[in-house]
């Protein structure tokens, strides 16, 4: 009986370190790769847990899930061990070879959620997990964007991982550029790959550079927007800035989250035409996984 038992628990420990939905024998996609990280997916693994009926009769999926695998150079793992707070527990990067990941996406808002996460080292063993992380939105400097791209694609094959390889006059778009009397010149683009209509607000992030007169850059403001294409309004909901000094912070909207109008005689105004014509031009893409 003792014997019986003692397997028993052996099995059950092994279970545990084998995430039930992923085993040995997964076909993992590549997906990208750099000095730091390799990505990877199972597209088999990606399941419709949520979804909505219109009302003109369509089934929209509003929440998704998929298991991801990253693979991490000496470097990577480094890096991932700083950013996760984990150097007491792991203190040699020698020590995390992959992780295999649960994540949960929403395409209509662009957000990700790790709902697990499991760290393994080149023995296969975990040595250390994660549950329930925070609900982040995807964008250009998402660590995470591939894997976003990847999983809705499966679910809508709308080209999310296209246009985000795309080069960049395609992916983004030129809104205005200003130079002012002191010869300081500032560039605004729109990330298409963000964009998705809501009502008759825009939501998207774009990415504003200034540089003075020598061509050196001077600041630079990543921010995300809703602008209100009818009104002709536009508030900034989230947003970063860097500057030389500071390197990157978190951006203060002088409005204090309030829509302010854009005037005719502002810059803004040359992108508020520019984006209104996207839209209408690209009406399937800004409205795609909408439930209106």
């Amino acid at each position: 009986m003792l014997k019986k038992t003692f397997w028993l628990v052996i099995i059950c420990a092994a279970l545990f370190l084998v995430p039930c939905e992923v085993s040995a024998e997964t076909q993992w996609f590549w997906l990208d790769s750099n000095d730091k990280y390799s990505k990877y997916f199972e597209p088999e693994s990606v399941t419709i847990k949520k979804k909505v009926v219109t009302s003109d009769g369509r089934e929209i999926a509003i929440e998704i899930e998929a298991w991801t695998k990253t693979t991490y150079s000496y470097e990577g793992a480094a890096e991932t061990i700083k950013n996760y707070g984990i150097t007491n527990i792991l203190p040699d990067p020698k020590s995390l070879t992959y992780s295999l990941a649960l994540l949960r996406v929403n395409p209509q808002n662009r957000t990700l959620q790790y709902v697990r996460e499991d760290f393994y080292n080149a023995e296969h063993q975990v040595v250390w997990s994660k549950e329930e992380g925070r609900v982040k939105e995807i964008n250009t400097r998402s660590f995470d964007e591939e894997f976003y791209c990847a999983i809705v694609d499966e679910v809508f094959q709308m080209g999310e991982r296209d246009r985000k390889r795309a080069p960049t006059e395609e992916r983004w778009l030129d809104l205005w550029t200003f130079t002012d009397g002191e010869g300081n010149t500032t560039n605004l683009t729109a990330d298409t790959t963000t964009m998705r209509l809501k009502g008759t607000n825009l939501i998207l992030w774009e990415w504003q550079t200034t540089k003075d007169s020598r061509g050196q850059t001077t600041e630079i403001r990543f921010m995300k927007k809703a602008v209100n294409l009818t009104q002709g309004t536009e508030v900034i909901k989230d947003g970063q800035i860097w500057t030389p000094n500071n390197s990157w912070q978190k951006l203060q909207d002088e409005y204090d989250g309030a829509y302010r109008m854009i005037r005719s005689d502002d810059p803004d105004y040359k992108g508020l035409v520019r984006l209104r014509a996207y839209v209408k031009n690209n009406s399937r893409w800004v409205t795609r996984y909408s439930l209106n």
